[in-house]
């Protein structure tokens, strides 16, 4: 059954479920019938992994920006699907993630590790790892928009979102 948000034209806004920090995860985003997003290395400041786990299967994939394989994802999840799946959790809330990836966790446990925990379970499979570039794309998308100036003028590829104010 379709909520009134999935009928309608227009998104609304969800805000945070709790602050986080960008520096580790700086995208995060549940799209695609998967969650994924852009972490950074902990070892290589000009490294970043792209992560993604598929909703019902948990097949996971994990490669750097230059589409090298994660060598911690190897037959199971690496720190970096762990890292992602935390900071999902605190971006969009444990019920919403535990939701979206199809995974079975009791009320109280909706932590990232339970997640977690609930996926390994069924020893998930390695995914696509044709994923990442649109993963990273929309990640460099996103901040081709920090680098724009401040500016209450409209953004011409972005006229499609609803006006925040009544036009006159």
């Amino acid at each position: 059954m379709l909520r009134d948000q999935e009928r309608s034209s227009t998104a609304r806004v969800v805000l945070p479920a709790r602050p986080r920090k960008l520096a580790k995860v700086p995208f995060v985003e549940l799209a695609d019938g998967r969650l994924q997003g852009v972490v950074s290395s902990g070892s290589d400041i000009a490294r970043v992994y792209v992560s993604s786990v598929s909703a019902g299967s948990y097949a996971f994939t994990c490669s750097t920006n230059n589409n090298r394989p994660c060598g911690g994802a190897r037959g199971s999840s690496c720190k970096h699907i762990g890292a992602l799946l935390t900071e999902a959790v605190l971006q969009y809330g444990g019920e919403r993630v535990a939701r979206y990836l199809e995974v079975e966790v009791s009320a109280e446990e909706l932590t990232a590790q339970a997640i977690a925990d609930a996926m390994t379970a069924t020893n998930p499979p390695q995914g696509d790892a044709h994923t990442a570039a649109p993963v990273f794309s929309r990640f460099l998308r996103h901040l081709a928009y920090l680098e724009l100036p401040p500016t209450t003028e409209p953004l011409p590829e972005m006229q499609w979102f609803p006006p925040t104010r009544a036009v006159v």
